[in-house]
């Protein structure tokens, strides 16, 4: 009886020890927030904005490709340029099918603040879905769509998209099909994809202008040099838990001018407010260069450049971001050709590469130079501008990266 009553103790000893450790084991690896998919705000220009009959108590669907993957995620809405508020009245997701044509099985309502499945942005604010369950597969196409109700005169969103967004008048936010939609090639509204995944996952912040954003990449085919770098990510194994997040405008500038704020004004906002951001790629400073007028101007905006670039470094290493510096691409014979913005480009670039001021230099301007004239794009890598690459120049720039930079 004795023995029985031993046995049976330390049995019951060792399911508490068993059970404990198992507990303690699983709590070890935890989850955090990271940014699978971003896009960077600004304020939509007057020949950017929807198409009629406009926003407001409508129904607009717009389709993203993310990086990473996981089974529960959160969206971010911006009203971050309006001086309204706008209303969002409902939002769903779903897997796409094919253009604007989901998986109706896959469709899935947003909520805000524990219950409604409505939300209105005050002005000059950015708000997040609450956290839902959804099977959100790596490298996949996700259709977000929004019924409106009164919105912003003036809108926040990214006109850049290189995607094609569909817009319906009335609430069709359950919509299967998009049959009879408009279609516009920008986003609105839509800021960002996180997903709730292991503390091995990270994030890399794309940092820059046009050549980020994707000018004369391909309509709806997702190959911007991010694109392809995140494919190839994806495809190792010893990166394929990193996310791609990119943050390009258009004509953005560092210091002053270009469109969009500039990357010092938003860096904050863009870079350091993503989750889960380990490394960031900064290819920014052609525009500025480009908007030299005078060849005394060229030494003192190439030295201002490199300051700012010394700002975002020093912001980024405080977080424990690791900076990948991009030299500046070719660009004789484009309409920013100069003898002395050609000086104020090799200052910078050579800065870049020899100061050691950036975690890892990756040499665009040698990847992309022709082997025959020197400081101009290869020739069968540029969208007929000598300036900006092409859907070849994109691919040739994503694979040009070395993913021995992102080994976790």
């Amino acid at each position: 009886m004795y023995k029985r009553f031993t046995r049976s103790l330390l049995f019951f000893y060792l399911l508490i020890l068993f059970s404990g450790c198992k507990s303690q084991s699983l709590s070890s690896h935890k989850s955090n927030w990271v940014g699978s998919w971003a896009t960077a705000q600004q304020l939509v220009e007057p020949h950017n904005v929807p198409p009629n009959p406009g926003l407001t108590n409508n129904t607009l669907r717009q389709i993203i490709r993310v990086s990473i993957g996981g089974e529960n995620i959160r969206l971010r809405f911006s009203n971050l340029f309006s001086d309204e508020a706008t209303v969002i009245e409902s939002v769903t997701v779903a897997h796409v099918v094919e253009g604007a044509i989901i998986d109706g099985k896959s469709l899935k309502q947003l909520t805000f603040g524990g219950k409604s499945s409505s939300v209105t942005m005050e002005a000059k604010t950015d708000v997040f879905s609450d956290s839902f369950d959804f099977p959100l597969q790596a490298g996949q196409l996700l259709a977000i769509t929004i019924h409106y109700g009164k919105t912003a005169s003036k809108i926040s969103g990214h006109p850049g998209s290189r995607t094609t967004s569909f817009l319906l008048e009335g609430d069709h936010s359950k919509n299967i099909d998009f049959s009879g939609a408009i279609k516009t090639d920008h986003w609105y509204t839509i800021m960002g994809v996180d997903v709730m995944t292991s503390d091995k996952a990270n994030t890399i912040v794309c940092l820059g202008n046009s050549i980020t954003d994707g000018r004369g990449s391909g309509t709806n085919k997702q190959n911007r040099w991010t694109d392809i770098l995140s494919k190839r990510l994806l495809a190792n194994n010893a990166t394929n838990t990193v996310g791609v997040l990119n943050l390009g405008i258009g004509g953005n500038c560092v210091l002053r001018g270009g469109l969009g704020p500039t990357a010092l004004d938003r860096f904050d906002r863009d870079v350091l407010s993503q989750n889960g951001v380990k490394w960031l790629i900064l290819l920014e400073g052609i525009n500025d260069i480009g908007g030299i007028r005078k060849a005394e101007e060229a030494p003192v905006r190439a030295n201002e450049l490199i300051e700012a670039y010394k700002v975002m470094i020093n912001k980024a290493h405080a977080k424990g971001i690791k900076v990948y510096g991009c030299t500046i691409l070719p660009f004789k014979k484009s309409f920013y050709d100069a003898d002395f913005k050609q000086q104020a480009r090799s200052i910078v670039n050579e800065w870049i590469r020899s100061s050691k001021s950036f975690d890892a230099v990756i040499d665009f301007d040698k990847v992309m130079e022709s082997n025959t004239e020197s400081q101009t794009i290869l020739p069968d890598m540029h969208d007929n501008d000598f300036l900006h690459p092409n859907e070849k120049g994109y691919r040739r720039l994503g694979e040009a990266i070395d993913l021995e930079l992102f080994k976790i």
